[in-house]
């Protein structure tokens, strides 16, 4: 009931005329557009404290270096701040050869002809012509009838010639937006473009950018990309035509109208990094691009390091990128669920085994090395809701322990139980830190300073072993010898001769690797025992001798033990 207000709103946008829908069977987009960057411009002024001139020359250097070729550079007739900025990389010879800047221009001679002065000295440039079309503002604002509407771009597009004309030593292209597109009726946004078309007269060598600007979003997504269909089908000498795009994020489906609006017969898009942009913002390039690159195609921008994208971003606009950002964002390969832990790290795994080339991994819709993240970092992410698969996986990419299967939900739940009573995140290095305390060479109250082995040919194969044991127990030094069928046995037979302790326990499992990740080579080793109740306690064990850290696994455990049970008795 409190949204009754909704009643005031009707459809603002019109359908196209006739049903334009065979984009509709296209799956995906099988190549990158052309790439315009509007941050300098459209960005800028929608900045609290917009760019300063160093900042400008600054990010200006940056784009050129993510690979756009496109960069609109301000409306140097409006502000002398742009108008200088464009000077400064006319005049330092800052515009790469294969790059080239657009300026924007009203259609009004004194601010066509400021545009054109500003040019002077450029190997070329785009001239982007614009006046508003849409019912609301030829009725609310501008008060002129269609025919007035069109004499202004008309008479715009001629000027522009006229001036082209006395620099023939700057190439020139020319672009015209209908502002407020998707407000105007279908009808007059092809008459007016058609007009200005017929001016131009482009050609293969010099073609004409007409763009389509969802200048405030209101439509669903599928219109937009009807009206840009049908926009496609009757443009005057469409193959000479570069139709570009501009949607606005007012509905937050500016990337849905952009992806849509390409199936539907765009060839260009200009927008802003993270989708920068009056009100709601532009469409974001970025997630753009790399939405090409999970499809196996080449966004031809350069996002392999997005952690710096997003430090450029963020020191050039005084804006923060949101933590969810879609592929930039600081949490979006972030995983805390223990069901997408596993699930991610099986799938690591399974790739690793299956030596696969292709991506396919569970939540995780690229790789994230390709934008320059880190999987212990920047993946698998420990807090309370985290899981045991997680955990595991944390300790072996990191540190290289291959956690037995058994022993990890133990683990799991410690580890999950230290971040809920800190209420926090736990790096690798305190999961690490946590683990190694609470089980690895845990060598109180019990500690063997000294093994030495025999073979035993009592035993039957090659399993029998007897030991001579130095062991410290609570402070004590004691020296035993026993047999058994193999090296663990036999320390165990040999610790059973204390008179003075008991040490009543069986083996559940044993486990052992060298530690990959180690430098020096070192060893782990696993070991499982139960007290006469069943219990389990798990240790574990490092040294360079595996021999040794199977001894410490199994000491580990026992100490273990006796912490919680006090199995020790005098």
């Amino acid at each position: 009931m409190m949204m009754k207000n909704c009643e005031k709103y009707e459809v603002g946008y019109f359908m196209p005329p006739e049903p334009s829908m065979e984009w509709i069977n296209k799956d995906h987009l099988e190549k990158a557009p052309a790439w315009c960057s509007v941050d300098l411009r459209d960005g800028n002024q929608a900045l609290i404290v917009p760019m300063s001139l160093n900042e400008k020359v600054e990010f200006f250097r940056f784009l050129v270096s993510l690979g756009f070729k496109e960069i609109e550079v301000g409306f140097p007739a409006a502000s002398e701040t742009e108008y200088e900025f464009l000077r400064t990389l006319i005049e330092k010879d800052m515009i790469p050869d294969d790059v080239t800047v657009q300026v924007l221009t009203q259609s009004r001679e004194h601010i066509i002809a400021k545009t054109f002065e500003s040019l002077k000295g450029a190997k070329k440039a785009i001239v982007h012509l614009y006046n508003s079309t849409s019912l609301a503002q030829r009725e609310q604002v501008f008060k002129k009838d269609r025919q007035e509407i069109i004499d202004i771009a008309v008479s715009g597009a001629k000027l522009m010639n006229e001036y082209a004309k006395k620099m023939p030593e700057t190439e020139f292209q020319f672009e015209y937006s209908p502002e407020s597109f998707t407000g105007t009726e279908i009808d007059f946004a092809e008459a007016i473009c058609n007009a200005v078309i017929d001016i131009w007269e482009p050609t293969p060598e010099k073609k004409v950018i007409i763009n389509l600007p969802a200048t405030v979003s209101m439509s669903m997504p599928h219109v937009y990309a009807a009206q840009i269909s049908y926009m496609s089908h009757h443009l005057h000498n469409r193959e000479n035509v570069i139709l570009s795009l501009h949607p606005h994020n007012d509905r937050g489906t500016a990337v849905a109208d952009a992806e849509l609006g390409l199936l539907a017969g765009g060839d260009r898009i200009e927008g802003t990094l993270f989708g920068n942009g009056e009100r709601t913002g532009n469409v974001d390039i970025v997630t753009l691009a790399m939405n090409l690159f999970s499809h196996g195609v080449d966004p031809e921008l350069d996002f392999s390091n997005m952690p710096k994208v997003v430090e450029a971003y963020e020191k050039y606009t005084d804006m923060k990128v949101h933590p969810r950002q879609p592929y930039g964002g600081q949490l979006v390969f972030a995983a805390f669920s223990g069901s997408h832990q596993d699930a991610i790290a099986k799938g690591m795994k399974y790739r690793e085994d299956k030596h696969m080339h292709r991506w396919m991994v569970p939540y995780l819709p690229i790789d994230p090395h390709d934008v320059g993240r880190e999987y212990d970092a920047d993946v698998i992410r420990i807090n309370s809701q985290s899981g045991k698969g997680g955990i595991a996986y944390i300790l072996e990419q990191n540190y290289g322990f291959h956690i037995p299967v058994k022993m990890r939900e133990e683990i799991g739940y410690m580890i999950k139980g230290v971040s809920d009573h800190s209420h926090k995140e736990l790096t690798p290095a305190e999961v690490y830190e946590t683990f190694k305390n609470e089980y690895i060479n845990k060598f109180n109250p019990i500690d063997i300073t000294d093994a030495t082995f025999r073979k035993n040919s009592t035993y039957k194969g090659d399993d029998g072993y007897t030991v001579d044991i130095h062991v410290n127990i609570a402070g004590t030094e004691y020296f035993f010898t026993a047999s058994g069928n193999g090296r663990l046995d036999a320390v165990s037979n040999a610790l059973r001769q204390s008179k003075l302790y008991s040490f009543d326990y069986t083996f559940v499992t044993y486990a052992e690797h060298a530690l990959e990740a180690e430098s020096n080579s070192r060893a782990a080793a696993y070991v499982a025992i139960a007290d006469a109740n069943g219990k389990v306690y798990w240790g574990v064990g490092m040294h360079e001798d595996i021999i040794l850290a199977s001894i410490n696994a199994l000491v580990s455990a026992i100490n273990r033990l006796n912490q919680v049970s006090h199995f020790i008795t005098k």
